[in-house]
């Protein structure tokens, strides 16, 4: 039975992993950690990882960027593996995060899907097949309460094309201004805001006379939330300390 201590767990996307996990007969959840120390489901909730008397295989990580550095404390001390999903990390807390990676294994995410993951790893190679010859162009989708843009996800996107392109890659993010043609060498980003849009991201690679799009709809906030179950699942099961990503997960399926 895998043990799971769930950060964050009164969040939206707690509340999402909590039903998840609460289906599955291989693990349980055992423990909480919220600032609102509110007890939602059956597991006891702790406003400090600190205050957990027991012990667990895994953490999840779905919470605040504020509570990070403090996590990540309580993780080293018990040397316990954690799954970090939250996002927005500054330099010095990434840096910090790679760090712990060298003493526990830490795995970390910018985007939780399994889809998304996958969805990388194809566009290296369009990019590596198609080279100079096709512009590229990616299009993010989300709903109207969304803060930034673009999305994290669409810049994983176009670092992942950029990677695979023979050539120094610019991304342009806004053309209203500019009275040119195209040039080659830039990746144009574009964010879209509306309604109750879960994710949307498309890759465009445009050649002479054919389109190839490559796309991805979240439908619902599951597949972030099922992602983190299988990536909590894939880095109990590790050994070694280092810095895994769903690239990871993705290679051992």
């Amino acid at each position: 039975m895998l043990k799971i201590a769930l950060s964050g767990c009164n969040g939206r996307m707690g509340r999402v992993i909590t039903d998840i996990v609460e289906k599955k007969d291989d693990m349980k959840i055992v423990a909480g950690f919220d600032l609102n120390a509110v007890r939602l489901s059956d597991y006891p909730v702790y406003a400090d990882p600190l205050e957990f008397p027991g012990g667990c295989d895994v953490i999840v990580d779905f919470s605040n960027v504020s509570v990070t550095d403090h996590l990540l404390e309580y993780c080293l001390r018990t040397r316990t593996p954690v799954v970090i999903c939250t996002t927005g990390h500054s330099e010095e807390q990434l840096a910090r995060i790679a760090e712990a990676a060298k003493q526990i294994p830490v795995f970390r995410s910018g985007n939780m899907s399994i889809g998304i993951n996958l969805m990388l790893e194809v566009l290296k190679k369009c990019a590596s097949v198609l080279g100079a010859d096709f512009d590229v162009e990616i299009v993010e989708k989300h709903h109207n309460q969304k803060l930034d843009a673009p999305s994290g996800t669409a810049l994983m996107l176009a670092d992942a094309v950029r990677e695979a392109l023979p050539y120094e890659a610019e991304y342009v993010y806004d053309r209203h201004e500019r009275r040119e043609k195209r040039p080659p060498q830039e990746i144009g980003i574009h964010s879209i805001r509306g309604g109750t849009i879960v994710g949307e991201h498309s890759a465009i690679f445009a050649g002479r006379d054919e389109v190839i799009e490559i796309k991805h709809n979240a439908n619902s906030r599951e597949v972030f939330a099922v992602g983190a179950v299988n990536a909590a699942a894939f880095l109990a099961r590790q050994t070694e300390p280092r810095l895994y990503n769903m690239s990871d997960v993705i290679a051992a399926k």
